[in-house]
């Protein structure tokens, strides 16, 4: 039996492809200005990367209120319930055709390990990212009051460092979409908003 949930409303995923069309932008960008290869010149990468790093931002801004105003904040609270289980599942259940051992609910859109992973994202990515794509832009203005440890090629390694952990999570992040039911599910799921569930 097939039963279809209305899970992603209209802003998340406006806001969810919105954010992965600027975090390719970035990470594309960005690793040509580190000298990773040449396709736009490092002018026009360096340009393009710190407009889509202030539209991101400001789209974190916003979804931060959306989700503290509309209560979704609490799709991201960690559960270890079940949390075994899914493991387990993605390590080696996939693999041998056993369903999913979450359900998913509005209320519970995300099974723990996601929790956890998305977690990690907003608490420790992101915020690497922030700060230190922040300090390297404004470099000039706090240079002469940081500690002599910190100097600009320590910022740039930090951000590099958050770079390839948002890589990292972009491609299990991609690789996960496509363990749906079909391959396809997930992704149809937020372009539409509705799950469906067997």
């Amino acid at each position: 039996m097939v039963e279809r949930i209305y899970l992603f409303k209209r802003f998340e995923r406006f806001w969810h492809w919105s954010q992965a069309a600027l975090v390719i932008t970035l990470l594309v960008t960005g690793f040509e200005v580190h000298g990773s290869y040449s396709l736009l010149g490092f002018g026009q990468a360096a340009s393009i990367h710190t407009t889509a790093a202030w539209l991101l931002v400001g789209l974190w801004i916003f979804a931060i209120f959306w989700h503290f105003t509309t209560g979704e904040w609490r799709q991201y609270i960690p559960s270890f319930d079940q949390l075994g289980a899914v493991i387990r599942h993605y390590s080696y259940g996939i693999f041998l055709g056993r369903p999913h051992p979450y359900r998913v609910v509005p209320e519970r859109k995300h099974n723990p390990l996601q929790r956890l992973a998305y977690l990690g994202l907003k608490l420790a990515i992101n915020p690497l990212i922030w700060t230190s794509g922040i300090a390297y832009l404004f470099y000039a203005q706090w240079r002469d009051l940081a500690p002599a440890w910190l100097g600009l090629q320590e910022v740039a390694i930090a951000h590099t460092l958050g770079a390839f952990m948002m890589l990292v999570f972009l491609i299990a992040h991609v690789y996960l979409t496509t363990t749906g039911h079909t391959p396809l599910a997930h992704i149809k799921a937020m372009i539409t908003g509705y799950e469906e569930t067997h």
